[in-house]
């Protein structure tokens, strides 16, 4: 199964919990101080918002269950010659996972991504670690740029 991904960065958590779980219906199932994750079966998305981005869209995804699916989308993505990153495993937004990442011709990064578990940390540090979900090679520079850190760096 695949859902779609939206990763938004908001200023004020507790005013966007409120306001995301009354637009959704629903609480989030995962909440931190300065992170929450809505996993939404109508529309099939699992949405996330976070103050470690600026504010707007962060960055967008597809999520899958399966390694099959992750493998068949990364796949689809070399076969068209796009600029794929594979990230491998890695700890980001308090969940372990396998990603691979793209940019879309606007610019707008894009995760591919399966979740095996929950982490308790946001994201696992690197050398240079600069605070971006996205791994070093996709958000190069980005983070020390205010001016195009929009849409790559958390």
């Amino acid at each position: 199964m695949k859902r779609l991904h939206i990763h938004v960065g908001v200023e004020n958590l507790d005013q966007s919990v409120r306001f995301y779980s009354a637009l959704f219906g629903t609480e989030p199932i995962k909440q931190k101080p300065d992170y929450a994750k809505w996993m939404l079966d109508n529309p099939h998305v699992n949405f996330a918002i976070s103050t470690r981005a600026e504010t707007g869209v962060n960055h967008l995804g597809i999520q899958v269950d399966e390694e099959s699916e992750l493998s068949e989308l990364r796949e689809r993505m070399k076969k068209a010659d796009l600029a794929v990153v594979d990230e491998g495993e890695t700890v980001c937004c308090y969940a372990r996972s396998e990603k691979s990442w793209v940019h879309d011709p606007a610019g707008i990064p894009w995760e591919t991504y399966r979740t095996m578990e929950d982490a308790e940390i946001f994201k696992a540090a690197k050398p240079q670690d600069s605070g971006c979900c996205a791994p070093e090679e996709q958000a190069s520079g980005c983070c020390d740029n205010p001016a195009s850190a929009k849409g790559c760096c958390p």
